[in-house]
């Protein structure tokens, strides 16, 4: 009988610990929500622009160029110049994110060829599944939401997925297109896009500097950081614009349902993995990893599906549904941590 009345006294205190559990974490999502909310307002702005015509029909495009070739080289020369070797060299962040990135990438490929897509397609998709937009998205979002000390791994993640995983895939689609072509030649055409890549160029350049103790002339750091403040707003910008233009309606956001859900759910469930329980990691650099491969398709993989003339409907539709997806996975993760 005492059993029955302390279970009966126990449940309605059961209840509103329930209630303010579930309270608490509604107010943590919220608030990440508005966090985050800056970041994909930026994004809508460029789309809304570009809806009602304020923006051109190759402003997207001329936007991009400006953030790939001068304003993002800004901020990840910035970056490294002022950080320490011990912020930028993290083994184990490099292994954790490139090795979702990497995992993703090949799993989504095989797949792909099993069912009987051409080697350039499933190399297309296979970035569409592991290629994050830390460099138009992660920056702002890591900065946000993470502070300062993330800003350093994001180069990091930035020059892998947008150096190694693009030249992989460069080197796979010219593969499977140019089967005449001796590999050799195959490499080498990767390998020079890979050296003319301002996102890796700027970092290289910036490490060598900082390497020698120099310190940055005040006017040439003054211009460095004029232009690198410019590359977060006009990378969300320019990708609104572009997803204004590569929409295609609601039924264009379920066709890549998988290649979404791999992206979202997939990448940070294996960077959460590795970070965790094979390098082990520090939970800050353990949740700018997750952050960094929980966030959408970048634009890379449409550049190369429109350079080759391979899926870029599906592509550009994966984009667009992974970033309007993003806004909820990502604020959910954020109040998780």
């Amino acid at each position: 009988m005492n059993y029955v009345a302390e279970s009966c006294s126990a449940w309605p205190r059961q209840v509103q610990h329930d209630a303010e559990r579930s309270a608490r974490y509604n107010a943590a999502v919220f608030s990440t929500f508005l966090i985050v909310l800056p970041v994909f307002a930026l994004i809508f702005a460029g789309w809304f622009a570009r809806r009602i015509d304020v923006l051109r029909e190759h402003a997207a495009a001329e936007l991009n160029r400006f953030v790939v070739y001068l304003a993002l080289p800004a901020m990840l020369a910035e970056t490294i110049l002022h950080a320490s070797w011990a912020e930028i060299w993290q083994p184990g962040f490099v292994a954790a994110f490139g090795g979702s990135a990497v995992l993703l990438f090949a799993l989504t490929m095989v797949i792909q060829l099993r069912r009987g897509a051409h080697l350039a397609d499933a190399a297309i998709d296979g970035l569409n599944a592991g290629y994050a937009n830390t460099g138009f998205i992660g920056f702002p979002l890591a900065l946000v939401a993470l502070g300062p000390a993330a800003l350093a791994p994001a180069v990091v993640a930035t020059i892998i997925t947008a150096c190694l995983l693009f030249a992989v895939a460069i080197a796979l689609i010219e593969l499977g297109l140019q089967a005449e072509a001796s590999r050799g030649a195959i490499l080498a055409k990767a390998g020079g896009r890979l050296i003319r890549n301002p996102i890796l160029v700027a970092p290289l350049l910036a490490g060598i500097f900082a390497a020698t103790g120099l310190t940055m002339p005040a006017p040439a750091d003054g211009f460095l950081k004029l232009l690198a403040a410019a590359a977060s707003p006009c990378a969300l910008v320019a990708l609104g614009a572009f997803l204004a233009r590569s929409g295609k309606g609601a039924g264009a956001v379920r066709e890549p349902a998988m290649l979404v859900g791999a992206k979202l759910f997939g990448q940070p469930l294996l960077a959460w993995g590795l970070a965790t329980h094979v390098f082990r990691l520090p939970a800050p650099l353990t949740h700018t990893a997750v952050l960094l491969a929980a966030l959408p398709t970048g634009t890379g993989p449409f550049m190369l599906a429109e350079l080759y003339g391979r899926r870029a409907e599906v592509t550009s539709r994966v984009i667009l549904a992974s970033t309007i997806a993003a806004v909820i996975t990502v604020s959910a993760y954020l109040a998780l941590v």
